[in-house]
């Protein structure tokens, strides 16, 4: 996939929201056969959070999303497209986007969502790189917000152990000092392992017709088709991400991949030969919060002082559709919250 820069692209803000409330691995072993122990040492988690009340997939989207607007030092009227990466939307319509535009005040927005699944927050930023490119818009705020807790069976160890709710968004913009920080991205899909992990909508037919079966619209996953997908495809996607932007994984300075597993992180950063320090992760906290996972991450490691300025960041995520992709950027970005 050529890479053609036309206008130079910045990510100028980041922000995130997760739910007050904490489920423990101690509170899931009250409702499944499970403890933690089994649970940590399966797949690194340790709590998530989790939606509650009238928390809807909109809320932590709007949260976020003034969050980035916050750090980046911009009023809602700049934006000119929103994206929302979500697969779990509170609708089918109106958007996810549509709802946050109309939250937060971005009266001069289009607003469309985006489904990729744990991939979506990636595919956003392609989606926002190419328009700001090519001159469409200067201004995109890009949202990645899931509410998995709502879609789980709670009698599966196998899944409801994984994941958490949450939202992450970044302010992409035209850069205003010429210099492009976004310098390559890869992604691709395989639509023919998508029942490996999926959640059905099967709605019901027509009373004047032959009536289906209804059936529980729950996450259902093959846990070692994705481990086995996940570490054969992603280390390939980061290196080809690298390679289109001229570059070598000597260069990269941290990896942010997306938070589903410590045992595929792990299996990831083996086979790239990176060192542990590297490696951005917050899983323990937060568990697989989907295309939220991301910007998640790499916030509380900016707010942690762990990314220097000007450091080399490869974004890479990975999920159901089958989707992957990979994101290479300079990070330059000020947060505008500490200037007075």
């Amino acid at each position: 996939m050529k890479q053609n820069n036309l206008v130079p692209v910045t990510i100028a803000g980041i922000g995130k929201y997760v739910p007050t409330t904490v489920i423990k691995n101690e509170d899931i072993a009250k409702i499944v056969d499970t403890n933690d122990e089994w649970i940590s040492t399966r797949t690194g988690i340790q709590e998530r959070r989790i939606v509650s009340g009238n928390e809807t997939a909109v809320s932590l989207a709007v949260n976020a999303a003034n969050d980035a607007l916050a750090y980046a030092g911009i009023t809602p009227e700049k934006v000119d497209l929103i994206i929302s990466a979500t697969s779990m939307p509170d609708n089918l319509y109106p958007s996810c986007a549509c709802e946050v535009q109309a939250a937060i005040g971005a009266v001069n927005a289009t607003a469309f969502d985006l489904s990729a699944a744990c991939s979506g927050l990636i595919f956003g930023l392609f989606v926002a790189k190419n328009f700001i490119m090519s001159g469409t818009y200067e201004t995109v705020l890009v949202v990645g917000v899931d509410v998995h807790s709502r879609f789980l069976d709670w009698t599966d160890r196998s899944t409801c152990v994984l994941f958490g709710d949450g939202a992450g968004a970044f302010i992409v913009k035209k850069s205003d000092d010429g210099i492009n920080d976004f310098l390559s991205v890869d992604i691709h899909s395989d639509g023919t392992k998508g029942a490996e992990l999926k959640i059905p909508l099967y709605g019901k037919n027509c009373p004047l017709v032959e009536p289906n079966d209804e059936k529980k619209q729950f996450v259902h996953m093959n846990g070692k088709e994705i481990y086995k997908f996940a570490v054969n495809y992603v280390p390939e996607s980061i290196l080809n991400s690298l390679s289109l932007a001229g570059l070598t994984i000597d260069n990269l300075d941290f990896l942010v991949p997306h938070q589903a597993n410590m045992r595929i992180i792990k299996a990831i950063t083996d086979r790239l030969k990176l060192n542990t320090e590297q490696v951005i992760s917050n899983l323990e906290k937060y568990g697989n919060t989907s295309t939220a996972s991301i910007p998640i991450a790499l916030l509380e490691a900016l707010e942690n002082n762990t990314i220097p300025d000007s450091s080399l960041l490869a974004l890479c995520g990975f999920g159901a559709g089958l989707t992957w992709g990979t994101a290479v950027i300079r990070w330059r970005a000020k947060d505008k919250r500490k200037i007075k």
